[in-house]
């Protein structure tokens, strides 16, 4: 193996790095930047784990983890709380989840008077991005 060519490494990097950042998040703004740009990466193929950018997919993801490992964790809470508390980071009203359960399951379940069905658990983790387990 030979030497590495630091200025070709760096003149790339530099390019790359326009595009994807590809270093530690540590604004809201970077991360929002990040999950663009893989949500691109991912769009071209990317999830794919034969395609050209596969590698580039999965160092990004585990920047964003990271990040959000740190920034995004979520309070000790029962289901109820957590939807709640989702909810109002995501600035989603009741009748934004009627895709997911009708308006009247959701009042329900944030007044207290229904559980959340493991059906409607992994429904609300795919829109959340968070584990079912949160929600049971």
């Amino acid at each position: 193996m030979g030497a590495l060519d630091i200025d070709a490494v760096t003149s790339h990097y530099k390019a790359l790095a326009r595009l994807v950042p590809l270093k530690a998040i540590t604004r809201e703004s970077d991360y929002r930047k990040a999950t663009a740009a893989l949500e691109a990466l991912l769009d071209a193929g990317g999830a794919d784990e034969h395609h050209p950018l596969a590698g580039l997919v999965e160092a990004l993801g585990e920047v964003i983890e990271s990040y959000e490992a740190r920034s995004h964790r979520l309070p000790e809470a029962d289901p109820r709380q957590a939807l709640t508390f989702l909810m109002q980071q995501h600035g989603l009203k009741q009748v934004d989840l009627v895709d997911l359960a009708s308006q009247s399951t959701v009042s329900a379940i944030i007044a207290g008077k229904r559980g959340i069905s493991k059906k409607l658990a992994a429904k609300l983790a795919a829109r959340f991005g968070v584990s079912s387990s949160v929600f049971v």
